[in-house]
């Protein structure tokens, strides 16, 4: 906090003014790369991000901070590689430590169909530019010797997994403020405690946004809301296949800074590491339920406790220190959407879901250059919106809603 409290200092909090080139509704970790990467990259820095409480203060602030590619279509496994490698130079990039820390990744399957999937998985990964690889149990053991490979005797004993040696950590606020101030430098305006409560509109073109301090009219405005995108959208005119769910999470209290990778599940339904702290932190998928709400819950607790300590014994003797919950846009196909809405001057990243903190750096890139070229990059063009009206879904249930 600190960092970013010593860049206001330098650069100051300008006036909101009357117009930008860019106006980006969202301060989290997208619309701050965003305008990171056009003042970096695209030398585009009439920019404002506007963000109605503080910066960081939604969902980048609330996620467990995985960074990963080991998805199982091609156009995912390409897109978040590239988010791997631009977070693995981000510290020497900015200047600014993000606690960046390549732990590894052990996703671990139970049975003939799981295994059989995850070797194929590995096969794509390896094939478009992520480097995992398919482990036996014995190399599971290796790698976590804390897993329990017979699960307690039950039936999820450890058949295999994949390893995805480059997957790491960051520090969530460390990143937002990085960005932040890196964007700021360059002349960018970042506003706290400023709420849009409207779109500006010319016939069918939005021109710019109300906030509740006043009209500012933009050549283009840019979604990165998290969590009430719909509503914003909606403004334009424009109706997004996206419901809002609730994704809780929960840390225990220090355990010996032994455990090394990121070891996940997804037919157990679970996620942990290891914070540089020594707390261990757990999560799992979205809640069933559509909703807004930010309230932690029992059942989640005992949801995610189980098959947790059933894997990893060691974890029973540690205490619950604290639980929250931050709130998810799922796309129907569970992956995001990027770029133009077909209304002008108007364009949206959103649909992150439960991935949304890996893809911070490439989303950010990828819209930068959209919004300064006017073109949609390879890279993105599989995820823009229209792919819903072309029925050309890109599903990929086996490896997202997991690992937030």
């Amino acid at each position: 906090m600190n960092e970013f409290i010593e860049a206001q200092v330098a650069f100051g909090w300008e006036e909101l003014r009357s117009s930008y080139d860019v106006v980006i509704v969202g301060g989290g970790g997208h619309g701050l790369s965003t305008a990171y990467h056009l003042a970096t990259r695209q030398g585009i820095t009439n920019v404002a991000v506007l963000e109605r409480g503080y910066i960081g203060s939604g969902n980048s602030g609330r996620n467990t901070t995985v960074i990963r590619a080991n998805y199982g279509i091609p156009e995912a496994v390409r897109f978040y590689q590239r988010s791997v490698d631009l977070y693995s130079r981000l510290e020497d990039e900015t200047g600014r430590w993000i606690m960046h820390d390549r732990k590894g990744l052990l996703w671990l399957v139970h049975g003939i169909p799981g295994t059989r999937n995850e070797r194929a998985r590995s096969i794509v990964n390896q094939a478009f530019g992520a480097d995992t690889v398919y482990v036996t149990p014995e190399e599971v053991g290796e790698i976590c010797p804390e897993v329990d490979l017979n699960a307690g005797g039950g039936e999820y004993r450890v058949t295999g997994g994949s390893y995805s040696p480059h997957a790491a950590t960051a520090r969530h606020d460390r990143v937002v403020w990085a960005l932040a101030e890196g964007a700021m430098k360059r002349g960018v305006h970042v506003h706290q405690r400023t709420a849009v409560t409207g779109l500006l509109k010319a016939g069918d073109r939005v021109t710019g946004v109300l906030t509740d301090r006043g009209p500012v009219a933009a050549g283009v405005v840019v979604s990165a809301v998290g969590g009430h995108v719909s509503t914003l959208a909606a403004m334009a005119g424009v109706r997004l296949p996206i419901r809002t769910h609730p994704l809780q999470a929960f840390v225990t209290n220090h355990h010996a800074r032994s455990f090394r990778p990121i070891v996940a599940s997804a037919e157990m339904g679970f996620y942990v590491s290891q914070t540089p702290r020594g707390e261990m932190l757990l999560g799992a998928g979205i809640d069933s339920q559509p909703s807004y709400s930010y309230r932690s819950s029992y059942e989640f607790l005992s949801y995610c406790s189980l098959p947790a300590v059933t894997l990893l014994p060691f974890l029973r003797d540690l205490t619950i220190l604290r639980q929250w919950s931050g709130v998810c846009d799922m796309s129907v196909d569970m992956s995001p959407i990027m770029g133009y809405t077909g209304v002008d001057g108007f364009l949206v990243t959103t649909g992150w879901g439960t991935w949304g903190f890996k893809g911070i750096p490439a989303g950010g890139e990828q819209m930068a250059e959209l919004i300064a070229t006017d073109r949609t990059p390879e890279l993105i063009a599989p995820f823009s919106l229209n792919r819903f009206k072309e029925d050309r879904l890109m599903f990929d249930p086996g490896s997202t809603g997991t690992t937030h």
